[in-house]
């Protein structure tokens, strides 16, 4: 059936035809996005990964284009509150794929942060690998690398002729996670065999799959990474282009005012994002100077980040260390957990290095959901690179947002709620609403007591601080012209970080337009959204019901959740009127 075919109408033909839309699209997606149907516990395609070719990209384009014509025409007024919001979060979907497709975002898939090939050596967390044909297909999987390679050197080759490519400075050294599988002597010593030969791992369990894995590892996916490799160094990264800003690319206004909706879910230009980053500057800088005086410091603001940055007590002595202080904060705040949440989820997580191949240009940490069918912990990654740049005053912050009560408890809870619509479980672009719960779970440590030191405290003001300097500086670099070097100094003048966080984040900025402003606009509105229900309830207020609710509900653009909490206040008296 054609999306755009309605049916009958009927008392509930708007909430019918939207359900047809939604299974229609989430049953196109998984036949077009494998490792999305694996992460939703949809093993059909479990052998495959997507097309990147230009046939398959534009059967998407046009896929997008009926599905939001679809969407147009329905009467969404008619719907009630739970077809309401799984209507705004497919149309934001759907709008994204469109922009990304149409202004050349899905034509740069290497950054600062991350790259189609970075998290290969991660496919077999994917997939449930307890039988012999389960590994056989994870060995199919394996196997469509070079395809799915070559796909990705037609896109990046219309990129050149296009003119649509990330500026130089964040192409540097992107080949290096292609080096060790490239030039590994053979299949054992690559992540690919590792990840199955290890103690108890699938090929231990089916050794006559051995010789397989082996055979797929050194004639098909070493090859592809080592013609990857040489096309990227001779001919793609060289060609990255000298200006920093999304909007010096073709179409590239364009481009980065859609990347803004996109990442905020809100109406919002690029002066107004960078407007609200300086006020959010201004008022977490007030309360920044003000620990520096708890703290006995009595220079100025930049010279008392800079002797916290530079003091060597405040840094691990081993990766151990750092690893064995975020479990005893996380352990912490599980302790209080049960005092400001009434649900929680029943999937563990555990807490690993950052991956050796990824962590020189790697953020200091991030959260990996797990596998849907349980047989992996999500985990809590913590880069133990360069121990010299991992503050442990900002540790607390850093697991607070990225294990509990940030993401694990947000994306556990959402991919363990089998009434939320799949395209909802499962979705990966409403970063204003899911890290923005993190920036608020970083707040949220204030009133559990998980900082527990002055200068603890210091770390997570300046951790929210960096968030607002990304508003600032996000917008300076895209739209208002600032250079690199003008960007490191905000963020060094104004936070904590170390001065490897502060180059990898900038960098990060330079080749990701507009995500990072979803952090702190997302958190925003959540904090006032409690703030409004706060004042409005009285003592009647329950900091549980509205964290389990908000939580709940499922991540969706913010315009939905405030939409979702709707007023209790008394509306105000009318005006009073004169006889006349």
């Amino acid at each position: 059936m054609n999306p755009i075919d309605a049916p009958a109408a009927g008392p509930n033909a708007a909430a019918t035809a939207f359900q047809r839309l939604a299974a229609e699209d989430w049953a196109w997606r998984l036949r077009e996005f494998p490792r999305l149907a694996t992460a939703a516990g949809v093993h059909d395609h479990d052998d495959r990964l997507e097309r990147m070719d230009a046939a398959s990209r534009e059967a998407r384009s046009r896929h997008a284009a009926e599905m939001l014509a679809a969407l147009a025409a329905l009467d969404v007024a008619a719907l009630g509150e739970t077809d309401r919001i799984n209507h705004a979060v497919l149309l934001h979907q759907l709008q994204i794929q469109r922009d990304e497709a149409e202004l050349g975002g899905e034509l740069m898939p290497i950054d600062a942060d991350q790259s189609f090939y970075a998290y290969l050596g991660e496919l077999w967390r994917d997939q449930p690998l307890d039988t012999a044909e389960a590994v056989q297909r994870h060995l199919g999987r394996l196997a469509a690398i070079p395809e799915y390679f070559d796909d990705h050197v037609e896109l990046l080759r219309e990129a050149l002729r296009r003119g649509v490519m990330p500026p130089a400075v964040v192409l540097r050294g992107r080949e290096a996670a292609l080096v060790p599988v490239a030039q590994a002597a053979r299949a054992e010593d690559t992540v690919f065999h590792r990840a199955l030969a290890g103690p108890g791992g699938p090929l231990q369990r089916h050794p006559q799959l051995a010789a397989q894995a082996a055979r797929v590892i050194e004639e098909q996916v070493q090859p592809a990474y080592r013609k990857l490799l040489a096309f990227l160094r001779d001919e793609y990264l060289p060609r990255g282009r000298s200006d920093l800003g999304a909007c010096t690319l073709p179409q590239g206004e364009a481009f980065y005012a859609a990347r803004l909706r996109g990442y905020t879910t809100l109406p919002l230009d690029a002066r107004q994002v960078h407007e609200k980053g300086l006020a959010e500057v201004e008022r977490i800088g007030t309360e920044l100077r003000r620990l520096q005086r708890e703290c006995g410091h009595g220079g100025t603001l930049a010279e008392f980040l800079a002797g916290l940055r530079a003091d060597p007590e405040n840094y691990p002595r081993s990766g151990d260390e750092l690893l064995a202080q975020a479990s005893w904060i996380a352990k912490r705040v599980d302790g209080q957990l049960p005092r400001f949440f009434g649900r929680l989820p029943r999937q563990p997580f555990g807490i690993e290095p950052v991956p050796d191949e990824i962590a020189p240009h790697y953020t200091s940490g991030r959260y990996v959901p797990a596998p849907v069918d349980g047989t992996q912990p999500a985990l809590y990654w913590v880069n133990t690179h360069r121990l010299e740049s991992r503050a442990l005053y900002a540790l607390p912050a850093l697991t607070l947002h990225e294990a509990v009560p940030g993401h694990h408890l947000q994306f556990a809870l959402t991919a363990e709620d089998t009434a939320l619509a799949p395209y909802r479980r499962w979705d990966g672009t409403l970063s204003a609403h899911t890290e923005g719960w993190a920036l608020y779970a970083e707040f949220l440590g204030t009133e559990m007591d998980i900082y527990r030191s002055a200068v603890e405290h210091v770390g997570r003001a300046s951790y929210e601080m960096w968030r607002a300097c990304r508003l600032v500086v996000d917008t300076g670099l895209h739209a208002f012209g600032w250079r690199r070097e003008q960007a490191q100094a905000y963020l060094r003048e104004r936070t904590a970080l170390s001065e490897h966080e502060i180059v990898n984040e900038i960098d990060r900025y330079i080749g990701w337009p507009g995500q990072a402003v979803s952090y702190k606009m997302g958190e925003i509105r959540i904090r006032a959204l409690r703030r409004r229900l706060e004042q409005e309830q009285g003592p009647a207020f329950s900091l549980r019901a509205f964290h389990d609710r908000l939580l709940a509900l499922g991540p969706m653009p913010l315009p939905a959740l405030e939409q979702a909490f709707p007023s209790s206040a008394p509306p105000p008296p009318a005006p009073a009127t004169t006889g006349g």
